[in-house]
């Protein structure tokens, strides 16, 4: 069973994987994509790790704290260039991410 700051973690990292999914689908979408290619590569690598945190924690893995900080960082690094850019979904996955930062670094410690 999980704990209730497992569960509140595990809610936002699959908020942030879906928000970074998002955002660089968005990014994809710009008429001129090229200048986003960082911003899609963090986008990617976030929401990947952020699954991987969730399954982490879902299934109890021995490595949640691990994964967990490892999240925080790729969460961090991902909100970091989306503040960078003023459009909507940008804005939105950065603070999904900071959200999902502040969460994971609670469960890594």
């Amino acid at each position: 069973m999980l704990t209730p700051k497992e569960i509140e973690c595990l809610r936002a990292c699959n908020e942030c994987s879906a928000a970074c999914l998002q955002c660089a689908t968005a990014c994809l979408n710009e008429n001129n994509p090229k200048p986003m290619a960082h911003c899609i590569a963090l986008d990617f690598e976030c929401a990947e790790i952020c699954r991987l945190a969730a399954t982490s924690m879902a299934s109890g893995g021995t490595q949640m704290a691990a994964v967990c900080a490892l999240c925080a960082t790729a969460c961090e690094a991902c909100a970091i260039e989306c503040s960078k850019h003023a459009m909507d979904h940008c804005q939105q996955c950065a603070a999904a991410c900071k959200r999902c930062a502040d969460a994971c670094r609670g469960m890594a410690k």
